[in-house]
Order: structure tokens, then sequence, then C-alpha cells
């Protein structure tokens, strides 16, 4: 490790030479993902800047108007050994070393990269690494371990072993596609515990052979507030956040300091009282109680002998306008959010203001609502590809199908805030419940209540009925009159 081609630049003092790429792996680690909720089925990648490298010791600035500046630490693969269309067999032959790195990422600038984290993490300063190389052929691949520190609080310590992908596949895989060439970095993805570091906060990571003994050192960052100016509106996106996004960056809504969720799922046996109740039923209850505007009106289901339970999350689109849709329809915008983020037993309710002129999802949404577990999903605007939809076998419900894309029609704006669906207003936490005849919404305080007077008054109902098929008249049955009472409470009594 001689040959520094960059031995003025301090930068790159603990590397074999300036990196042509730098190749970061999006989603990685067991932890990462069951804390994320989603599981790769292959290894996904997005490019940093060779300039974003930095070296232990320096600085790293969150820049002025940002607030969710994250650290990741991870394991750095320096490839020793060109090589192309790699087999897996002999991919880490093609690696000379091994070290920590930092892959540093601002939340607030993410939304519009789609993905390729250009902005969020590209920036000067954004990849640390170092500060030794531990030589590849010592160790093995399937028995490193990487810690990070916030200040003296170890915050990350997981091991290869936790990997969804085996190190050398990366290399295997990427040599499919370009040469790997001396120098480049693979950055292998973070375990759990990431989180926002604000400025003053000190980062350490280390990646070391627990076998062996063998240790990148420590790899220090400190974080310092910048004085600069502000991101110019005219040239490009601006920093922009939400909840979502501030519970993504912290790793959890506690930690960020956001109320937890209060859609979190119903209790079984309320579930269960729920699956026997009709939606008329319910609506009859809530009207007694001067509810009248709880019904979704305008919407069809894809599946009506399939019965819709669950508690709300909602998403919310305005009506198009292009300089909007610029700035918020691309990238990990508040749709995308919105399916990634929805939970086990939710119901994913659009905003779309009966405008059916334009999809609100499309089946690659629909598989993921339904992978994530969702209860259903309600839209008073159109969907996509509807027989594909009705395919995946989530409930949904529809004001009707449009095969135009987003864009035509709408710009998806926030997430989990009040809308209006079909003429009703549903917030978040709302219970939801549909069925051929419809979807009604129920404020959670009133549920039980509720259901347990729906299903009190279909007993009733059901008794009311074997009288008229009996030939009894409908006058004074239905409703009943004080003598019709009198004799079904004493038959209910009895139990006949």
């Amino acid at each position: 490790m001689t040959d520094h081609t960059d031995a003025a630049d301090s930068r790159f003092a603990a590397l074999p030479c300036r990196p042509g790429k730098i190749i970061a792996v999006h989603l990685s680690y067991e932890s990462r993902a069951a804390q994320r909720g989603r599981r790769p089925a292959q290894p996904s990648y997005f490019f940093k800047a060779s300039s974003s490298v930095a070296a232990s010791g320096d600085t790293i600035v969150r820049p002025r108007g940002t607030e969710l500046l994250a650290f990741e630490g991870e394991i750095a693969l320096i490839i020793g050994t060109e090589g192309r269309n790699i087999p897996l067999e002999s991919a880490w032959d093609h690696v000379g070393w091994v070290t920590a790195s930092n892959d540093l990422g601002l939340y607030d600038l993410r939304a519009n990269d789609k993905g390729s984290n250009v902005r969020s993490k590209g920036g000067d300063g954004f990849t640390p690494i170092g500060p030794e190389l531990i030589d590849a052929r010592t160790v093995d691949p399937a028995a490193l371990r990487v810690r990070t520190w916030v200040g003296d609080t170890l915050v990350q310590d997981d091991t290869t072993g936790g990997l969804i992908f085996p190190l050398a596949q990366y290399v295997a895989d990427l040599s499919q596609h370009f040469t790997l060439e001396r120098g480049d970095i693979i950055l292998t993805g973070t375990p759990a515990g990431s989180s926002v570091i604000v400025p003053g906060d000190v980062v350490t990571v280390e990646v070391d052979s627990p076998a062996t003994g063998a240790t990148s050192g420590r790899l220090t960052t400190t974080v310092v507030a910048g004085d600069g100016p502000h991101y110019d509106e005219a040239l490009g996106s601006l920093p922009a956040v939400d909840d979502t996004q501030r519970e993504e960056a912290w790793g959890s809504a506690d930690a960020a300091g956001l109320p937890a969720r209060r859609h979190l799922g119903l209790d079984p046996d309320l579930r269960a009282k729920l699956e026997k109740t009709p939606v008329a039923g319910l609506s009859q209850q809530l009207r007694k109680r001067g509810l009248n505007n709880v019904t979704i009106d305008g919407v069809r289901p894809l599946h009506p002998n399939a019965k819709l339970i669950g508690t709300a999350t909602t998403l919310r689109f305005v009506p198009n306008r292009e300089d909007l849709f610029a700035s918020h329809g691309g990238g990990y915008n508040a749709q995308k959010r919105a399916f990634d983020a929805v939970t086990d037993g939710q119901v994913i309710v659009i905003e779309a203001r009966g405008e059916t002129g334009s999809g609100t999802l499309g089946d690659i949404l629909a598989i993921r609502a339904h992978a994530r577990g969702a209860a259903g999903i309600v839209t008073d605007g159109g969907v996509r590809d509807e027989q594909a939809v009705a395919a995946v076998g989530i409930p949904v419900y529809t004001a009707g199908a449009h095969p135009a894309v987003l864009g035509r029609k709408h710009v998806p704006w926030d997430v989990d805030v009040t809308v209006a669906c079909g003429g009703a207003t549903v917030q978040p936490g709302d219970v939801l419940v549909g069925d051929a005849d419809g979807v009604i919404v129920i404020p959670p305080a009133l549920v039980e209540e509720v259901v347990d007077a729906a299903l009190a008054q279909e007993t009733e109902d059901a008794w009311i009925a074997d009288r008229v098929a009996e030939g009894h008249p409908v006058d004074g049955l239905f409703p009943m009159n004080a003598q019709w009472r009198a004799r079904y409470e004493a038959e209910a009594g009895s139990g006949r």
C-alpha cells in the first residue's frame, strides 16, 4: 500500500489510490431490514463521488437549513485486483483491503433523487473512511464486525453474519455490469442503529476481525454547523422534511420525539366482532349517535365478498400543478412513503377529491401494501391496472379505473394527515369497515359501543325477520311496539 496517487491530498491518505468508483449498498443487514419493514430480494446500489471521501479526524458540515444528518457505520471493501464477470467463488480474491466507513446522508435532500442519493449522500466529506486497512486475505469475510459510537455510547454493533447477502456477492454482482478497478470502494450497508447526529457530536466507526484481532482503527468524524448560504430554489430541490422522514432518519418515532402512532391495529376480539357486523348496521348505530357523514361515498369494492377492517393511515393528493409535481411528484414522494410505511392491519385511505381522471395506485403499490400486511386500500380516485390490482388479493375500494399515471391529475402531497375521502373526513387511527354496501368511518372512541349495539340490533332484526316469515304484518313489529318488545325480551331472556 505504497502507491498513493494523491499523496498530497490527506483525504485519500489511508487508501491505495483515489477511488474511481464508490458503490454503496442500499439495504444489506437483517437488523436494518427488520427496522425498515422491508427486505430486498436482490442487492441494490447507488454511486457516491470520490470527492465525498474524508479522512479520520475530519469534520462534516451539516448544511445551513437542514436538520436530518444521519450516520451509517459500514464495512468498506477496497478492490485490489481488477475484474469483470467475476465468479462468486473467487470474488473475495479481488478484494484487497477492508476498512471502516461512515456513509453519511441528509434525509432533507433525498426526496427528489429517486433512490440515487446524489444530493443526500454525495456531499463533500460525506464518506469518511479509514484510518487503517486490513488485508482481506487475513480475515474471514463472514466473521467481520462493525461498531459505531456517538460520543461514548455504542449505537451499532453487528457482524457480517447478519448480512442478507454475503460480501463476496456484491463483488461478483457488480462485476457483471462494469469492470471493478483497483481502488474502487464498495460500501456494504449499515446495520440497525443508524440515527441523526447534530453539531458537536463525534461519531466513531471501527471494523475488526474478533478472531484475529485485526482492526481498521477508530474512524472519527465531528459534526459542525454550516454557516454558508441557503440552497437556491432557482437551481434545484430545497431541503424538505416531514414526520415520516424524521422517523426514518432517527430510527423510530420515539427517538425523533414524535408521538407514538395511534393506529397500530385492532384488538383481536374487537376485530372478530366487526367481522360479524354489516356496514349497514354500523351506519344505523352511528346515525343514532348523531353521526350522519361517515360513509365514504362513490367507491366500489374490487372484492365485493371480502370484508375490509382496519385502522386508517392517510395519503393526500392535491390537484396537479406542473411546478409542484416537479418538486413533489418524483423521488421518494408522499405516495411511495405511504405504501412503504403502512403496517399490519392498517387501511391506506387516499384523498383524491373524487377525481378519477388518473390512477392513484397500480399493481406494484398494491403488492407493496399487501406485503406490508395492510388491511386494504380506499381511494376516491382511480386505479390503474385494475385487474392486476384485484389479482393481488388485498381489499381495494375505488371510484373507478383509469389508465393514466398519477401526474395527469394529482400531486402526492402529504401522509398521516386528516383527509377527505368520498365526502367523509378520515383521521389517522379512525376505524374503517367495508363490505359490499360500502365503507364506513368510525371514531376510535365509539367503536366498542357501536359494534356491540349493532350486533344486538342484528339479533333483534333476525328475530323480527322470523316473525315476518311466520306471516305477521310489519306494522307494530318493525319497529317493535310495546307488546312485541315485551314478547321479544321474554323470549330472548328464555333463550328461545
